[in-house]
């Protein structure tokens, strides 16, 4: 039975995903279930997020796409949480800047979403994020910030429009050069947390999932550890993708 991410590596390496996404659901009600401050649970799973991160890339998975905060999230939370969630934006760019791995790693941070409708401060440095990591070609992190799937397809479709490109012309690999995910392989995994009502991705990289895997857990985003990061990857190792065949 493997037991560490090393061991993992070496005995399937073959059948791990490419790309992974992750919908990092539950750090409200991990918070609400014990009593806590909601702002604390983010900040808890913040603190999760880091580790996990290395956990896949220790594993051999050089693509991970993180669902960070959607649309929907900017029209349903409060401003004191979504204010809490920024300043977290911007203390984990601060970390990222100052901490080693990301550079021995060679980890390239980039945005999906709309990044224009971050606050100034929590926009500049996003953009310093990016800046930083744009040389560096090892492992890929995309944070999907003020995303939705829908609008993602919405605004390529608008730049293909304003580029003038013949409908003869637009097939679903030119369409894939609008995407915000133009530099990033299709979606091979996607794990979600928190899902104990049901099974759903809620607009998550739409165009990029069609052909994934599935593993919902009813485990909050908090308590997500490395023996369920194995666990899952192991999960995907025994699945027979068809592709559509």
């Amino acid at each position: 039975m493997v037991s560490t991410l090393e061991e993992l590596k070496e005995t399937a390496k073959d059948k791990l995903p490419k790309h992974v996404g992750l919908i990092i659901d539950g750090n409200r009600r991990w918070a609400k279930n014990r009593n806590l401050e909601i702002n604390f649970g983010h900040l808890v799973g913040y603190e999760n997020l880091k580790k996990r991160l290395f956990d896949f890339f220790e594993a051999g998975i050089h693509y991970l796409s993180l669902y960070i905060l959607s649309l929907e999230n900017l029209r349903k939370r409060s401003a004191e949480e979504l204010e809490y969630i920024y300043k977290i934006m911007i203390k984990a760019v601060d970390a990222v800047v100052n901490e080693s791995i990301v550079k021995d790693d060679k980890v390239r941070f980039d945005i999906v979403g709309r990044l224009s409708l971050l606050p100034p401060t929590a926009k500049e440095k996003i953009q310093q994020l990016i800046n930083f990591t744009k040389d560096h070609d090892q492992n890929f992190i995309n944070l999907c910030i003020m995303y939705d799937g829908h609008e993602e397809i919405v605004d390529a479709v608008k730049k293909i429009i304003n580029d003038g490109i013949k409908p003869e012309k637009i097939d679903a690999k030119l369409i894939k050069d609008y995407l915000y995910t133009r530099d990033f392989p299709a979606l091979d995994y996607i794990i979600r947390t928190g899902m104990n009502d049901g099974a759903r991705i809620s607009g998550f990289l739409l165009w990029d999932s069609s052909y994934a895997e599935f593993k919902f857990r009813n485990d909050l985003w908090p308590d997500y550890n490395k023996e369920m990061v194995i666990q899952d990857l192991l999960d995907y190792t025994k699945r027979s993708r068809r592709m559509g065949k």
